[in-house]
C-alpha cells in the first residue's frame, strides 16, 4: 500500500528544528509554541514509524533516518516557496486572462492596447483567442465573442454596432468588366466566414438580391484569412464596418456598393457571474467601454 504523504506544516516543522536542532528555536521561526512543534514531530516520527531526533539534554541530534530525510524535505520546501513567490509573492497576481476572437484582436483590439498599458502598466495580460472555443472558458476571466447577447448566467457588455458592406481588392474595380453593381456578385468569388449568421444568404435576401447563389465561393472559419483573400483579389468578402475602417482608409480594400445592412451580431465582452472576479478585471472593463465610447463618438469619418 503506498504511504500517506504527512502533512506540510509536520514536515514544515521538522525542516526548521533540523535546522535549528533546538524544539524552542524552531518554535519561534514557526510562530508557534514550543509543545506545539514537539507534538507535530511526534506525529510524523508515529505516521514514518522511525525515530528522526534524539532528545538530548541541551537540543537535538538527528538520527541516521533524520538525516537521510531532510534534504529531500528541506529542496521540496525550499522550490514550493520559490514557486510561490514568482507566482503570488511580493503583491503579484496572477496574468488577467482576456481571451478574444481573432480578428477582433487583430484590427481592433491589438492597436489600441497600448493605451492599456501605459495607464496600467501593473497589470499583466494574458491574451489567448477563441477560435476553437465553443463555451465559455472556465480559466478565461472574461472574453470577447460574436453574436447575440443570449448568454444567461453571464454579464455581457456590446463592444460593436457594425454594418455589413461587401469589400473586395481595388483591382476588382479596374479589371476588364468592372465590379459596379451588386447584380455582378454572380460574376465574382463569394467569401464566407462560417459561424456567422448573418452571411452571405442574409445580406442578399435583405437587399432585394434572393436571384443571386449565395451558396458558390470559399469558406473560411476566421473573417481574418477571408479578408486576406478578399485583399489579393481573389473574391469580396462580408466586412464587419468596425473592423474594415483602416483597411478601407489605407486603400486595402474598397466597398464597390451604396448597399450597407446593419447587423443584428455584434461583438460582446463576456463574463461569469462568479463572485470573486480578478482583481484587474474591472479596470480592463472599464477602459475598453470608455474606448468603445471613444469610437462610437469621434470615429464617424468614413461612414460605414
Amino acid at each position: 500500500m503506498k504511504k500517506k504523504l504527512p502533512p506540510l506544516n509536520w514536515l514544515r516543522s521538522f525542516e526548521v528544528s533540523a535546522r535549528c536542532l533546538n524544539f524552542t528555536q524552531a518554535a519561534q521561526e514557526l510562530n508557534m509554541t514550543q509543545a506545539a512543534v514537539s507534538q507535530q514531530i511526534k506525529g510524523l516520527e508515529s505516521q514514518l514509524g522511525t525515530v528522526l531526533f534524539k532528545r538530548l539534554p541541551r537540543g537535538l541530534e538527528l538520527t541516521k533516518s533524520g538525516r537521510a530525510y531532510i534534504p529531500i524535505v528541506h529542496e521540496s520546501i525550499e522550490r514550493l516557496v520559490e514557486v510561490t513567490d514568482e507566482l503570488f509573492g511580493q503583491g503579484q497576481t496572477r496574468p488577467l486572462t482576456v481571451r478574444s476572437s481573432l480578428i477582433f484582436f487583430t484590427n481592433w483590439l491589438a492597436p489600441r492596447l497600448g493605451h492599456f498599458r501605459r495607464m496600467h502598466p501593473h497589470v499583466k495580460l494574458r491574451l489567448p483567442t477563441n477560435i476553437w472555443v465553443e463555451e465559455l472558458d472556465k480559466e478565461s476571466d472574461m472574453e470577447i465573442r460574436y453574436g447575440i447577447n443570449d448568454r444567461p448566467g453571464a454579464n455581457c457588455h456590446r463592444l460593436t454596432w457594425d454594418n455589413l458592406i461587401p469589400v473586395c481588392s481595388p483591382a476588382l474595380l479596374s479589371a476588364p468588366v468592372p465590379l459596379i453593381s451588386p447584380n455582378q456578385l454572380s460574376e465574382h468569388t463569394l467569401l464566407h466566414v462560417d459561424g456567422y449568421n448573418e452571411g452571405w444568404a442574409y445580406w442578399l435576401n435583405k437587399t432585394g438580391l434572393q436571384h443571386i447563389d449565395s451558396s458558390q465561393g470559399i469558406h473560411f472559419d476566421t473573417l481574418i484569412s477571408a479578408l486576406e483573400v478578399a485583399k489579393s483579389g481573389e473574391g469580396i468578402v462580408l466586412g464587419r464596418s468596425s473592423l474594415i475602417k483602416e483597411m478601407i482608409a489605407s486603400g486595402q480594400l474598397v466597398a464597390p456598393f451604396e448597399q450597407k445592412l446593419p447587423t443584428n451580431e455584434a461583438f460582446y465582452l463576456v463574463s461569469s457571474n462568479r463572485e470573486l472576479e480578478h482583481p484587474h478585471a474591472e479596470l480592463f472593463r472599464a477602459w475598453l467601454l470608455d474606448e468603445v465610447d471613444q469610437v462610437k463618438n469621434t470615429d464617424l469619418s468614413l461612414d460605414i
